[in-house]
């Protein structure tokens, strides 16, 4: 086993950069009820679970990333994000009655989840799954 194995145990953070971070920050607490666990003049932390997602305004993001750039969020999906649930048709029809549009769903998979997805403001996916086994 490598050092690398051995030490990386978690996904503690992920960090979206985010075209408004007013909006973005909005957006999760109507959608997902969770509380802002920090925040500053550039960033929205939200605590899921054991994860942090970080909402990062898009004008700090390059100074974290450099030399790499920042995509635009007009660029083709290229990620997606999935939160297990209990019951995938009232998480829906619960985001539907906080005004979430549903990119497609619910849908049963042929690998025994039930799923959905929607986006964020700035065009991040989020999946929610059920387990139908």
């Amino acid at each position: 086993m490598s050092r690398w194995s051995e030490q990386a145990k978690e996904i503690r953070a992920i960090t979206l950069f985010v075209d408004d971070l007013r909006a973005a920050k909005q957006f999760y607490q109507d959608t997902f009820g969770l509380p802002v666990h920090f925040e500053d003049g550039n960033s929205a932390v939200f605590r899921f679970g054991g994860v942090l997602i970080n909402l990062l305004d898009v004008a700090a993001a390059g100074a974290l990333i450099a030399p790499a750039a920042v995509g635009s969020s007009a660029a083709e999906s290229r990620s997606q994000f999935t939160i297990g649930v209990g019951d995938a048709d009232a998480v829906c029809a619960e985001l539907t009655q906080r005004g979430v549009t549903l990119l497609n769903g619910l849908m049963n998979r042929p690998w025994g989840i039930r799923t959905a997805a929607f986006t964020d403001p700035s065009g991040h996916i989020w999946e929610i799954a059920q387990d139908l086994s």
